[in-house]
């Protein structure tokens, strides 16, 4: 039996096998509205067989997005849109994820084929919150510190998300906390320099991220997973690290988070990343080892038999794939016939089943 198409229930949602679609930016959307563009293209995730698809780091107020044409959930009038596409994905024996996100100092920059960089605010763009008055990098815009205000206010606009995201139809929630956005900015020492309750040592740099979790369980039900995605590392000196990733995964399954998404890196534009297949995968192994709470890897993780031995390690309870999905939609169905799983195929396509 193959471990990757067994079976992983989670609170009350069961994932039919353990490859989920990783949060990936499409930059298509006007005023955060999701549109045909979302629609096919995690509609066609679901049909090719995966057990869960996030969707991409959706904003939760309008400073919260990387970029002018981020998808968003901080209005009602959002809703439609996302629950016709959740209610596909449903249809397909798939479950619907959703990555709650504010983009903090990297926010108000272009889209990636437009160039890189600050959109100024003649052009659309606007001044990018964060814990310190630090620019990403030179050519990023330069944000303005939040006061205590302002952090109310993005833990207000995460918990208003999480209940639209339940009114969408979404099955699974989970919190960005990674790549540089504004909680990993908070996380960091490299980024967060304040010197109230919010910065300095660990357990302060780590609040306005467990503020957040108890804010979206306030709003999300209790019997649908919640799920952190964090930078385990920042591969920098003096940095974020993992040492910081297992303390902080201790306290956020005492939080009652159900499932860390370890990725890395993303905070600073100086970070060297020794970039190779599964790369990410030490640090998910490790949380999970010495936590004991639930983890999914992810990073150049490519074929059948790689993620079968990832799982069958037990390096990992799942994993995710990004750019693999965007060259093959199908992966799952190629990859059960390889390990000779039988899975179901959507009914429209079983002709091309495998013999």
């Amino acid at each position: 039996m193959s471990v990757l198409f067994s079976p992983l229930t989670i609170k009350g949602v069961t994932l039919k096998n353990r490859l989920i679609v990783s949060p990936m930016c499409q930059y298509s959307s006007v005023d955060g509205f999701a549109d045909d563009w979302h629609l096919v293209h995690l509609g066609s995730r679901a049909v090719g067989g995966v057990s869960l698809v996030i969707s991409e780091a959706t904003a939760v107020s309008p400073e919260g997005r990387i970029s002018p044409y981020d998808l968003g959930i901080w209005k009602d009038e959002h809703i439609e849109k996302l629950a016709q596409i959740t209610a596909f994905i449903k249809g397909q024996r798939c479950v619907p994820g959703i990555q709650l996100a504010h983009a903090g100092r990297k926010a108000s920059t272009a889209v990636p084929w437009r160039g890189r960089g600050r959109v100024t605010e003649e052009e659309g763009g606007w001044v990018p919150v964060a814990p310190s008055a630090l620019a990403f990098a030179d050519y990023y815009p330069m944000p303005v510190e939040l006061d205590r205000e302002g952090i109310r206010k993005v833990i207000a606009d995460f918990t208003e998300a999480a209940g639209r995201a339940f009114r969408a139809g979404f099955q699974v929630a989970e919190i960005h906390a990674a790549h540089g956005y504004l909680l990993h900015q908070f996380l960091s020492p490299l980024s967060n320099q304040r010197e109230d309750d919010y910065g300095g040592p660990f357990e302060n740099r780590i609040r306005l991220l467990l503020d957040v979790v108890a804010g979206v369980k306030s709003a999300w039900p209790a019997d649908l997973p919640l799920f952190v995605r964090i930078s385990a590392t920042d591969w920098a000196e003096d940095g974020w690290n993992a040492d910081d990733s297992v303390r902080l995964a201790t306290v956020l399954k005492t939080a009652g988070v159900d499932l860390i998404d370890v990725s890395t890196g993303g905070l600073v534009s100086y970070q060297q990343i020794p970039v190779a297949p599964a790369y990410q995968l030490p640090f998910a192994a490790r949380i999970k080892k010495e936590t004991g709470i639930l983890t999914s890897t992810v990073g150049l993780i490519t074929d059948a038999a790689q993620a079968e031995a990832i799982l069958a390690n037990g390096d990992a309870d799942a994993v995710m794939m990004a750019r693999e999905f965007l060259r093959n939609p199908y992966f799952p169905l190629r990859a059960a016939a390889d390990l000779k799983a039988d899975v179901a195929w959507p009914v429209q396509y079983e002709r091309a089943k495998p013999q």
